[in-house]
């Protein structure tokens, strides 16, 4: 069985972390310091609970000042980094939460470390009380951050301002107006960085959600543009096309076709196990005369703790096809259980999508 990852805050990582600590923080007091971590509530903790926790403890080893605070948590990432300790920055991320927790009413100090801390640990969480708090500074910070050197803080100008990013706070304002957004995305839209053109492909989903329309205007004015900013407007407006929306069909040439048969559409066993794959193949032809663009999709609706249904969809391909070609699909869908899924016994059912439009569908049993 895989490691929890709240685990990666363990004895290998605290020995390292404190070792180097030790050449940066004056006195530090490596056993209070281990001591306060381990609390008899330690290990009920999940992930984000320890970095808060963790967070919270050593803001009590830092300068008291605030200034000072993030100045001197600033060169401790900067020796950590330096002495390579986790690259993959996720275990760092309670220097965030120091700025997230404690920062609030400091917003010059505040948004300079972010500034810096984003460059080797992403602050996307931390940003967005600022935003909200502050937001003509904040997202007058954003538009500048967005011409940055460095592709970490320009994705931290689109990443942070996402109206819903998952596993953060949302921002209503935002939500309710996403104008603030549009020239920081301007600025980012053909970015040199995959990194950041998948952040504001991101930040586009977010905001199709509530103001479809003014998604569908911004990709009508960089379609064509070049092939890493379409990607982007086809990435933008996937939940779009994926909730068959009309006018996001027609954008990208995905139009209603009468003709398309689902032919020997078969499910391996309508009655599966947790833990299990459900199986299923199908053949798709078509009778138009002129090839057609089809978006092949299936949806799941899976059974809730509340005993409904609950539809989520996933993306096949989307293609040319030829007419009077049998075109052949084989695929399978796990149901183990996932940190953003957990299945419920009961009745599910399968459907294929074609434009956007439901097909036909088979009905499976998921037993425990």
């Amino acid at each position: 069985m895989a490691d929890l990852l709240k685990n990666i805050y363990n004895k290998e990582f605290f020995d390292q972390f404190c070792d180097i600590t030790s050449t940066v923080i004056k006195d530090f007091d490596r056993k209070v310091f281990l001591k306060r971590i381990y609390d008899k509530e330690w290990e009920q903790r999940e992930l984000k609970q320890r970095m808060k926790h963790i967070a919270s403890v050593l803001r009590d080893f830092l300068p008291a000042n605030y200034d000072k605070c993030i100045s001197t948590a600033c060169k401790l990432i900067a020796e950590l980094k330096k002495k390579n300790i986790r690259q993959t920055s996720v275990e760092l991320m309670f220097f965030p939460e120091i700025i997230e927790q404690y920062g609030i009413d400091y917003l010059e100090v505040s948004v300079k470390g972010m500034e810096f801390i984003t460059q080797i640990i992403s602050c996307e969480f931390a940003i967005r009380p600022f935003i909200i708090k502050y937001p003509k500074e904040m997202m007058k910070t954003m538009l500048i951050w967005s011409k940055h050197e460095s592709h970490h803080v320009r994705r931290l100008a689109s990443e942070g301002c996402r109206p819903r990013l998952p596993w953060a706070m949302a921002i209503p304002a935002l939500k309710k107006n996403p104008s603030p957004i549009f020239p920081v995305l301007e600025n980012l839209k053909k970015d040199a960085s995959e990194y950041v053109r998948r952040s504001v492909a991101n930040n586009l989903n977010d905001i199709a959600k509530d103001h479809p329309d003014k998604v569908l205007e911004i990709a009508l004015q960089w379609q064509g543009k070049c092939d890493e900013t379409d990607w982007v407007i086809k990435h933008g407006c996937r939940t779009l096309l994926k909730k068959a929306n009309p006018d996001a069909l027609s954008f990208f040439g995905l139009t209603a076709v009468k003709s398309i048969a689902i032919k020997n559409f078969a499910v391996d066993n309508c009655d599966i196990a947790f833990n299990d794959d459900l199986c299923f193949s199908f053949d798709l032809i078509h009778k138009e005369k002129e090839p057609l663009k089809l978006r092949i999709e299936y949806c799941i609706y899976y059974m809730k703790a509340n005993g409904k249904q609950n539809k989520k969809i996933f993306k096949i391909t989307e293609n040319v096809y030829a007419s009077n070609v049998k075109y052949p699909f084989k695929r399978k869908q796990s149901f183990r259980d996932l940190t953003t899924r957990k299945h419920y016994a009961g009745e599910h059912k399968l459907s294929l999508v074609i434009n956007g439009k439901e097909i036909v569908s088979k009905d499976f049993y998921l037993s425990k």
